[in-house]
């Protein structure tokens, strides 16, 4: 068998959470405002923004899945060049800046949350460059998918809706 701590059943189950987790808030690149009934259902905070800054959001997020997948796929293979450019690809020095107006749309623990999570993929793009050990890089990398839930749990995007 592999001496990796990921064994192939264990990625198809962690890509399974992935998509379970953001199917909602990625199908298709579209979120939709419920119903109100719906609406106060959902006891996350509501975070409101236009269609285009949902859309940057939402890619953002697209980014930082493809990261993680990329770099399931690398450490069990035991490429850690390739881990570390996908950590490196999502760091924070590739973050996509935001005006100012839309930052302050975003609550500040929003905002902390997805600041980690970059410093997070730095953090695990580091590791693999220094060689640390394929189970190493995985616990860092569940550790940071912890990020991930948590933002998802606990917030929710609603499109502005226009004047009449």
């Amino acid at each position: 068998m592999s001496k990796y701590k990921f064994y192939w059943a264990d990625t198809a189950a962690l890509g399974l959470l992935l998509i379970l987790l953001a199917s909602k808030s990625m199908a298709g690149g579209t979120i939709e405002t419920p119903p109100d009934d719906e609406a106060s259902s959902d006891s996350r905070v509501e975070i409101i923004v236009t269609p285009a800054e949902r859309n940057q959001i939402l890619e953002e997020m697209r980014g930082l899945l493809e990261a993680v997948q990329t770099v399931i796929v690398a450490n069990n293979a035991g490429d850690l060049d390739t881990v570390a450019v996908a950590g490196r690809k999502v760091g924070r020095a590739n973050m996509t800046p935001h005006s100012a107006e839309f930052k302050d749309k975003l609550p500040m623990d929003f905002r902390k949350l997805g600041m980690d999570t970059h410093l997070r993929f730095d953090k695990l793009a580091l590791g693999a460059e220094q060689s640390e050990s394929t189970d190493q890089l995985s616990q860092q990398l569940g550790e940071l998918m912890g990020n991930c839930v948590a933002c998802h749990k606990t917030y929710r995007l609603t499109v502005q809706r226009q004047p009449l």
